[in-house]
């Protein structure tokens, strides 16, 4: 059960208060770029998880079911601190709304599916969802180490777009497997 993959996994549920107390305060810039780093960090340590329970045989039932669940605490953690530190304010709430609704649907989807022994794996097009929404969260991020490269925030704001119309999408594809099996 404590496996590499598995303690990697618990480490990124761990780490996410500490990210979220870098994010506190907006406009600590030193804290901004520590959380980066962290973030980063927890990105790395997301691919190796997977990688090395595949790679060495050492798929658990835990994995399966922390892995999707630390992935989504740490995204929504960050969407929330970035919302209360007003990185991502105005119109741009509308993408980050659709992205964490989204998370709590599908997770949704997956808990009512589970006891008719229906998976839904990911598509690959969630998969380059989860990518652009990790790097437009880690841009933001990087943003607001960086505030003298304003550019940076607007990458991260427009990946965040690009993110919340592929939620939509992968979304919506996940929604017509699960209504197949509904009353």
């Amino acid at each position: 059960m404590l496996s590499l993959p598995n303690l990697l996994t618990l480490s990124r549920i761990v780490a996410v208060p500490l990210l979220v107390g870098l994010l506190w305060w907006p406009g600590w810039a030193l804290g901004y770029g520590i959380a980066f780093a962290l973030y980063c960090l927890m990105g790395i340590t997301d691919y190796f998880d997977g990688y090395l329970a595949r790679s060495n045989g050492a798929v658990s039932r835990l994995g399966i079911f922390l892995d999707p669940i630390a992935d989504k605490i740490m995204v929504a953690a960050v969407i929330l601190m970035l919302v209360g530190t007003r990185d991502i304010a105005g119109l741009h709430l509308i993408a980050a709304l659709v992205i964490l609704l989204r998370e709590i649907a599908v997770s949704g989807l997956r808990e009512f599916l589970a006891p008719l022994h229906v998976s839904m794996p990911v598509s690959k097009l969630a998969k380059w969802k989860t990518t652009l929404q990790l790097v437009s969260l880690g841009a933001l991020i990087l943003g607001g180490a960086v505030p003298s490269a304003p550019w940076i925030a607007t990458v991260g704001l427009t990946a965040l777009w690009g993110a919340a119309v592929l939620t939509l999408v992968t979304g919506w594809d996940y929604l017509r497997v699960g209504l197949k099996h509904m009353d």
